[in-house]
């Protein structure tokens, strides 16, 4: 079965790459072989290989394919969101969770304190009286304010110890449809199965670990040695939500400084710090093809797009290419790096997924795999906007002196 078989939540991509040539797409195993060492070098943390990635993207996709996976659960289900809103969405998930824990199956549920503080007080209820184990992490306290800006982040999905997904999306409605008009956001989720399943779980657990102690039970857990599925090496990253250096900012810097060809990067919120802002500009001036795209008028949140505008000028001067989605909110976070590296997950480029939040992001190394998400960034080009360095210059004084406020807010975004 393909990597992207429609069976299973994909889409076949039957066009070529668009504005680049093959040539630049050319792909060897010794290229995968010089990231994955240079990163696992790097982060110390080594890549597993044997797994299946299926991209799934839209709420269109993925939501049927994570409640499919819910409905089918034997054994457990633990489910970890930093977004769960009220809704049509936040219903069916409720739903079919509860479901499962009035089955007997092991239903845990870790939502954010502060994310997912819009939830309906009627599906909390209705959880619990199926047996769901339900926890917060970090609710807002009084006596816990150093924790109150540090939030989990993480999307991640694991059923059965066997299938897990993450991503971008969150339980709203806001994710529904296919990114057709402004009230359907764009996102991309990713179902992942195969040795990389034990990452996403402990990234599960060590965030479930600081609201209860009892990490597994022995008559439900069974930690099954996990068999090859696909031909995807993946390396799972975590980062932490502590004040300084993590994990995914070394991620994202390592892949700038070993990227020889492209770069091609979809984030929902853009907040460069000026060590990310000059590995950018280092890698364009090194010949490197650097795209990034972004929400344009449909953000959510106007005062990170601010922050972020305030870096356009260097960036834009020094050759990186910037483009606006113009059709819906933007949510995806990837990366990819010379046509056989992605970097996926739930962390986007600031600061808040930097240093103070908690993120998982998968290395993913797969040509094939690449490709596809190449491709959706060059169809996600066509309904964008590119930022022009001569008309960015124009821009009023009003928008300046905005930029210059919001730049000073960053340490935060």
């Amino acid at each position: 079965m393909s990597l992207l078989d429609p069976r299973h939540g994909g889409r076949t991509i039957g066009h070529g790459l668009g504005r680049q040539s093959d040539a630049r797409h050319e792909t060897h195993p010794e290229r995968v072989a010089s990231i994955r060492r240079g990163l696992e070098g790097i982060l110390g943390v080594p890549a597993t290989d044997g797994n299946r990635v299926d991209v799934l993207r839209n709420g269109d996709e993925i939501f049927p394919a994570m409640l499919d996976a819910i409905a089918a659960a034997g054994a457990t289900v633990d489910f970890l969101t930093f977004v769960y809103w009220q809704g049509d969405v936040g219903t069916r998930f409720a739903a079919a969770l509860s479901e499962r824990a009035r089955a007997g199956v092991r239903v845990r549920v870790l939502l954010d304190g502060w994310g997912a503080r819009p939830i309906d007080e009627r599906l909390l209820a209705q959880m619990d009286d199926a047996g769901v184990h339900l926890r917060w992490f970090r609710r807002p306290a009084a006596r816990q304010l150093h924790k109150a800006n540090h939030r989990t982040h993480r999307k991640v999905l694991v059923v059965d110890e066997a299938v897990a997904f993450t991503g971008g999306v969150g339980i709203a409605d806001e994710w529904k449809g296919d990114a057709r008009t402004d009230r359907e956001w764009r996102d991309t989720h990713f179902r992942i199965t195969g040795p990389a399943v034990d990452g996403l779980r402990a990234a599960f657990l060590t965030n479930w670990a600081e609201t209860d102690p009892a990490l597994f039970d022995r008559a439900v857990d069974r930690f099954p040695d996990q068999p090859h599925q696909g031909p995807t090496a993946i390396q799972c990253v975590r980062g932490a939500s502590t004040t300084g250096w993590s994990d995914v900012s070394t991620v994202f810097l390592a892949l700038l400084q070993l990227a020889e060809q492209r770069v091609r990067i979809t984030t929902a919120y853009f907040v460069p710090d000026e060590r990310l802002t000059a590995q950018l500009c280092a890698a364009a001036g090194r010949g490197i093809d650097v795209e990034v795209l972004m929400p344009g008028p449909n953000i959510d949140k106007r005062v990170v797009q601010l922050a972020g505008e305030a870096s356009y000028d260097q960036l834009l001067d020094c050759g990186v290419r910037i483009w606006r989605f113009q059709p819906s909110m933007l949510h995806a976070k990837i990366m990819t790096v010379d046509g056989v590296a992605a970097n996926i997950g739930s962390a986007n480029l600031n600061a808040r997924s930097a240093s103070l939040d908690e993120e998982i992001n998968l290395v993913a190394l797969d040509p094939e795999l690449v490709r596809v998400l190449d491709a959706h960034f060059d169809e996600d080009l066509e309904r964008s906007k590119a930022v022009a360095a001569g008309e960015w210059e124009r821009r009023s004084l009003p928008q300046r002196a905005l930029e210059r406020a919001a730049k000073l807010l960053r340490p935060g975004m």
